[in-house]
């Protein structure tokens, strides 16, 4: 588990899902299925049309992080258990994507 604090994001923990605590207050889960799902770098989402490549049913049932860290000030990194890493995930992306699960 990672317990990490950074500008907008008061604390990450990572477990089962992403658990992220704005500090605004708001407090969401993100099941890792659909953070993997929303991945948003260039070999899941067309860079120049902004089509998802990537198909929901070739990701893993079992998809994890098998670590994470923060990208700058903006972002969060995830390296996942199907050997993808480059998606960066910043902070406005998670926040809209914990506003859709609430």
């Amino acid at each position: 588990m990672q317990n990490l604090r950074k500008r907008r994001i008061e604390k990450v923990l990572v477990e089962n899902d992403l658990y992220l605590l704005w500090k605004d207050g708001m407090e969401a889960r993100l099941s890792y299925f659909d953070l993997r799902d929303a991945c948003p770098c260039a070999l899941c989402v067309n860079e120049l049309t902004g089509e998802k490549i990537l198909k929901s049913s070739e990701i893993r049932q079992d998809i994890q992080p098998s670590r994470s860290e923060f990208v700058g000030n903006y972002a969060l990194r995830f390296y996942w258990n199907d050997g993808h890493d480059s998606g960066i995930y910043n902070f406005r992306m998670l926040r809209e994507l914990c506003e859709h699960t609430l």
